[in-house]
């Protein structure tokens, strides 16, 4: 207690209070803080190490260099005016890339599960009912998190691997007239493509919100939002738009912000309330803070979305179309057969491939890592162990590496002894 105590005299005297003697309590209070720091559990120190990988997987994707450099920039305030002008270049790109007029664009500060949120919680009040397109496990996740936000959800099923038809989301939405529908335009977990055509038309005969999932899609195949009367869309960044994980590109239409505006109750989550998110981004015609965005992030996707604009949106969906027959042609090759039976549900962004009869799916894959540094991935959901999953998803969609699938398909098949 006595060396506590002469540790504190010191202190006080800078502070001009001489001949101090501590009570007894704070003398006590001051031994307990002077303690030996515990190394056992100190992080390792050196420069990390990171193996190189093809990531051919469902996500994410390999990252431009143009991309990955833009994160080695110096940081910038989040209220700078600097890295304000990249966050309008963030807004006006994906104005683009989702093909809207709409002002009400930008990132969500998190991953496509944060642009998920923050749609339910904008969009969703208590009691409104909710139309949830289940055809794998995106679906089911939209379906669990509106409950979670206390909405009346209307649950619709596929079978793994087809996609909703015009006439069934009809007939549901003239029953059911509700708030919001959701569908996925890209189930990663099945690889179906679900279309869009007409649908926005009918939300409108119904009073209803047209929200919809493009993690896996987004920069991949055709996305028209006005045009096809989209409300609200989510994103992923680490997918064909090859960034890094931790920003979700997010849209709202003009309906989708009257809904918004005219809520009763404020949503119920701060952190994704786009009330003042749009105001940090400049949606009403002022910047206010609300939290610190994720800068280096934001720089690469800048750099992402500006690689879009370079290429054009329809050079970019020839590429993954050209490269998807190209990766089919060589599998049906090795008698592989698709998981999505009908050519207009598949998504040629994330190919999902029946695993034979007899054939090890996860020593295939182990063998495409050991050997090739390569990932292929299984299935997840309602098919895992079912199938195989590759990506063909932004700078990742190159011939060549299309041409490494298969040869590690075809040493993994041989391997098992079944070419």
């Amino acid at each position: 207690m006595k060396n506590a105590q002469k540790l504190l005299v010191p202190v006080l005297e800078t502070l001009g209070v001489r001949g101090y003697v501590a009570p007894a309590r704070w003398a006590a209070r001051a031994a307990e803080e002077v303690a030996t720091v515990d190394n056992t559990h100190r992080a390792p120190g050196g420069v990390i190490d990171v193996p190189s990988r093809l990531l051919m997987g469902p996500g994410p994707a390999n990252a431009h260099p143009r991309i990955l450099a833009a994160q080695c920039l110096p940081l910038l305030g989040h209220m700078h005016p600097p890295f304000l002008k990249i966050m309008d270049d963030l807004s006006e790109g994906l104005r683009y890339t989702f093909q809207t007029k709409s002002k009400y664009t930008l990132m969500v500060s998190g991953t496509g599960h944060a642009g998920m949120e923050a749609a339910i919680a904008n969009l969703v009040e208590p009691g409104d009912k909710v139309v949830v397109g289940n055809a794998g496990i995106w679906g089911e996740r939209v379906g669990v998190l509106a409950r979670r936000y206390q909405a009346d959800v209307v649950e619709i099923k596929v079978p793994a691997g087809q996609t909703f038809s015009y006439e069934a989301l009809k007939q549901t939405l003239t029953e059911h007239k509700p708030a919001v529908l959701f569908l996925c335009q890209g189930e990663s977990s099945t690889g179906t493509h679900q279309s869009l055509a007409g649908l926005g038309e009918l939300c409108r005969q119904t009073g209803t919100l047209l929200l919809v999932d493009t993690v896996c899609s987004l920069g991949g195949v055709p996305l028209f939002a006005d045009q096809w009367g989209v409300d609200c869309i989510y994103s992923g960044s680490q997918k064909c738009l090859s960034g890094p994980p931790g920003a979700s590109p997010f849209f709202m239409s003009e309906r989708a912000m009257e809904k918004l505006q005219r809520r009763k109750t404020p949503p119920a989550t701060y952190n994704l309330d786009m009330n003042l998110i749009g105001d940090y981004w400049g949606w009403f015609g002022k910047r206010s803070y609300h939290h610190t965005a994720p800068v280096s992030t934001f720089y690469a996707m800048r750099e992402a979305l500006a690689l879009v604009a370079e290429e054009g949106l329809e050079a970019m969906w020839a590429r993954h179309q050209e490269l998807h027959h190209r990766l089919w042609d060589g599998l049906r090759g090795l008698g592989l057969k698709p998981f999505v039976e009908k050519d207009e549900d598949r998504l040629i962004t994330v190919n999902t491939i029946k695993v034979p009869e007899g054939v090890d799916w996860a020593a295939l894959v182990k063998n495409a890592m050991d050997t090739y540094s390569l990932e292929i991935a299984g299935g997840l959901g309602p098919t895992a162990g079912k199938i195989w999953r590759v990506g063909i998803m932004g700078f990742n969609a190159k011939p060549q590496n299309v041409d490494l699938v298969l040869d590690a398909f075809k040493d993994g098949l041989k391997r098992q002894g079944k070419l």
